[in-house]
């Protein structure tokens, strides 16, 4: 093993001990070790890091080489205090240019489709289970799709009904109520993994046809295929995604709260907190991603406005 790689090994510990998410980082600096040993180099250069980061072909307006010079910044800060020679990339030696993307925000009725389609197109009677109850689940909690397909069996505790949802995003650990429709399909889901799979190779409660963890790439496939069959979100500006259900989520429950005229702004903490956010004001984004929101939250301004004046 060379020095690099040693070094590597000791910087990806330490970030993990003080609690960083380090998943494109363990990921794209091994790469970026192995591209330094290959041509001899003993110490980060700005025109090593340049050459690397830049190496895939990727679209315009894409954020690749951006994210590889990230990470090896931050490893070449951390070599600078063990190798002098070291030389740490300037911030904005590749530009970011990270866009916005409006969400697709789906209808009840999209929602009703997308799971309909889901039972008449997959044949296998688990598979097809799987993928009703996963979409019935993150439309109904607002969940980030990699905290679904992370819970484990004891997560689900039915009789309080609540989910565990395990060190996610930042890395924080939440419990999410749920209503008794959501508890339900959760509980028929789960007789029919016992039914169909009575001796998965993993906890999880989410479980392919080999009794193995439903793996994101397999559900993001299969659920855009659902996506074409029912021609749910066919001429938006933007594809449906599965992370969409969870701006759905967000979206509704706001504008439920406006039509009822609760106090949005005293309730904003506790959908903060529900949805896994570090702060209510990640959770204001959502206000963003529906017109009539935009027009509730104005209307609401220009209340605040005349009662203070």
């Amino acid at each position: 093993m060379s020095a690099l790689s040693q070094q590597l090994d000791e910087y990806l510990r330490l970030r993990r001990l003080l609690g960083h998410d380090l998943a494109d980082a363990g990921r794209l600096l091994p790469r970026f070790v192995t591209y330094l040993e290959v041509r001899d180099a003993e110490f980060v250069t700005v025109k090593a890091a340049l050459d690397w980061s830049l190496e895939p072909e990727a679209p315009a307006g894409s954020t690749v080489w951006s994210k590889r010079m990230m990470v090896v910044r931050g490893f070449a800060r951390y070599l600078s205090g063990i190798d002098a020679r070291t030389e740490v990339p300037p911030v904005g030696a590749i530009p970011t240019r990270q866009r916005w993307r409006p969400p697709f925000i789906y209808s009840e009725a999209d929602i009703v489709a997308l799971m309909d389609q889901a039972a008449q197109s997959i044949p296998q009677p688990l598979r097809a289970a799987t993928y009703q109850t996963l979409i019935g689940l993150l439309a109904a909690t607002g969940l980030r799709i990699g905290e679904a397909l992370r819970l484990d069996r004891h997560d689900v505790d039915f009789s309080d009904g609540v989910l565990l949802v395990r060190k996610s995003k930042f890395r924080k650990s939440r419990q999410v109520p749920l209503q008794m429709s959501t508890l339900q399909a959760l509980q028929k889901y789960n007789h029919q993994r016992e039914k169909h799979c009575p001796h998965p190779s993993t906890e999880s409660f989410f479980v392919s046809l080999r009794g193995t963890r439903v793996i994101y790439e397999g559900v993001s496939k299969t659920f855009r295929m659902l996506c074409n069959r029912t021609g749910v979100g066919a001429g938006a500006p933007h594809p449906p995604r599965m992370h969409d259900l969870r701006h759905t989520f967000a979206v509704r429950t706001l504008l439920g709260w406006y039509r009822d005229g609760q106090d949005v702004q005293a309730r904003m903490q506790w959908l903060s907190t529900y949805l896994g956010h570090r702060e209510p004001r990640y959770t204001y984004h959502y206000l963003s991603a529906a017109p009539e929101l935009l027009g509730h939250a104005a209307r609401l301004l220009e209340r605040d406005e005349a009662v203070r004046s």
